[in-house]
């Protein structure tokens, strides 16, 4: 997953910071170095992560501490906080609304994904009840128009192109238009991808814009840009009037620090975030919940949605159930499998959890120590019988340990009873934390006293779902 290197890091320099006896000027420095080195590995841009280290360092000043404070959890907050500004604006974009047209205008860089995610972005709405429409204003790329038809197509969305016309103003008014007619409430306009140093298709976006009048320009930018993505992403906002950001291919191995840099450059928050290939891989952005979840101290709000998102009512407690029991079989696996991939990546759906940093997620390969499990004559057998290659059934079978490890740290979680989820969901407090977390996640949170502490540090009890993995331990 991206950024997961840059979450597993700073991890790192913070319970490094926490396993110190003392917490003094030359630990603080210590962990703050390791913090800077990561970022700017991770490609994010050296003006912001300069400036976040003398915020963090003017808001932790160790000699005005009075006695008694908790430095690790000043500090360790010090640091949620500063990457939650880098990725937070403080404004938010404009919402459409369902019923009322809103026109919404997709720019980005050439193989960013952006018509795939124009597709996504309708769909998304569509589920919810809009009629969004599609325009190919992209006369640019050869194959625009077809991609964006089949995509259109396959997810039942009405659209608008042409052949024939090259002007991609006119096209780009006639769909909007058209679908207005047709009392669509979404219409999205997809455009050519551009380079910053390409002056004709940035003046072709600024006409389509002026022509169409979108209510939101929305800029897509692929996770794995690097270094480029401050200043690529500052052409367009002097360009057109960028007011979100979607970040593409969150699914991959790229440093990813590109995506904070192109929030700052635009002043625009993320709005979404694609997670895959498919339509439904596409998650609404929220800021914190993500930061949680990059430092591996999970998002516990979310791991409950998305159970009630995909789980049918009446088989939520069966699935909690052999959850908390933490003993995972292949026939658990049969079962299940196909509900929780429904939620996501198996990675991004247990990052939600405290302790599960994507970076941390067992790798999974095959032990033979088990021969009671599955022996090298049974793996034939099977193979044989089901008319699949030995290689393949060895492939299955670490995948099941994996997931058999991550299933185990789940021993101990209370079960919610019938119909209590989504008021579990809603009003989570310190109270109902400490009875549902196991006590290996609530150990590491400090217990009752400080759980409740992180929840009054932060004024929302759901901000704080599942960060204790980083904040245990008394003042120094």
């Amino acid at each position: 997953m991206v950024l997961a290197e840059l979450g597993g890091s700073i991890s790192r320099a913070l319970q490094q910071m926490s396993n110190a006896t003392v917490i003094d000027e030359k630990v603080l420095n210590d962990c703050l170095n390791d913090i800077t080195r990561a970022l700017l590995q991770s490609d994010v841009q050296f003006k912001l992560v300069r400036d976040m280290q003398t915020n963090i360092k003017h808001i932790v000043n160790l000699d005005d501490l009075a006695a008694g404070h908790n430095k690790r959890r000043i500090i360790q907050q010090a640091v949620f906080n500063e990457l939650c500004k880098i990725l937070d604006p403080g404004k938010p974009s404009f919402t459409p609304k369902k019923g009322k047209t809103s026109v919404v205008m997709f720019v980005g860089l050439q193989g960013s994904g952006k018509t795939t995610t124009c597709t996504k972005y309708a769909y998304y709405h569509q589920k919810k009840g809009w009629k969004p429409a599609l325009v190919c204003a992209d006369t640019f790329r050869a194959g625009a128009f077809d991609q964006l038809k089949q995509n259109a197509t396959k997810a039942k969305i009405p659209f608008y192109g042409s052949y024939m016309e090259s002007d991609p103003v006119k096209i780009a008014v006639e769909g909007v238009e058209r679908f207005k007619e047709e009392n669509c409430d979404l219409i999205i306009v997809d455009t050519s991808g551009r380079h910053k140093q390409e002056t004709a298709l940035f003046e072709e976006m600024r006409q389509v814009s002026e022509a169409t009048k979108p209510d939101l320009v929305i800029f897509v930018m692929d996770s794995s840009i690097g270094q480029a993505a401050f200043d690529q992403a500052q052409a367009f906002k002097q360009s057109v009037a960028v007011g979100a950001v979607i970040v593409t291919k969150m699914d991959g191995h790229a440093k990813g620090g590109g995506a904070l840099s192109a929030v700052a450059a635009t002043k625009s928050p993320v709005i979404f975030i694609g997670t895959g290939e498919h339509m439904d891989e596409f998650e609404v952005f929220d800021v914190k919940p993500f930061v949680s979840r990059l430092l591996g101290m999970g998002d516990w709000s979310g791991f409950m949605d998305k159970i009630q998102e995909v789980v049918p009512m009446d088989q939520q407690p069966e699935l909690l159930q052999k959850l908390s029991e933490g003993n995972f079989t292949l026939r658990i696996m049969y079962e299940q499998f196909q509900k929780i991939l429904k939620m996501g990546p198996i990675s991004q759906v247990f990052s939600m959890l405290p302790g599960f940093g994507a970076e941390l997620m067992p790798k999974g390969q095959l032990d033979s120590s088990n021969p009671k499990l599955m022996n090298e004559s049974r793996i034939m057998r099977i193979a044989r019988g089901a008319g699949r290659q030995i290689r393949e059934v060895m492939e299955m079978m670490e995948e099941y340990k994996r997931l058999a490890k991550i299933w185990s740290k789940m021993k101990g979680l209370k079960i919610p009873k019938k119909g209590e989820m989504s008021a579990l969901s809603r009003n989570m407090n310190a109270q109902h934390m400490s009875k549902v977390l196991p006590p290996q996640m609530l150990k590491q949170i400090g217990g009752m006293g400080g759980l409740q502490n992180l929840m009054k540090q932060m004024g929302s009890a759901k901000d704080m779902m599942g960060m204790g993995g980083l904040f245990g331990g008394g003042g120094d």
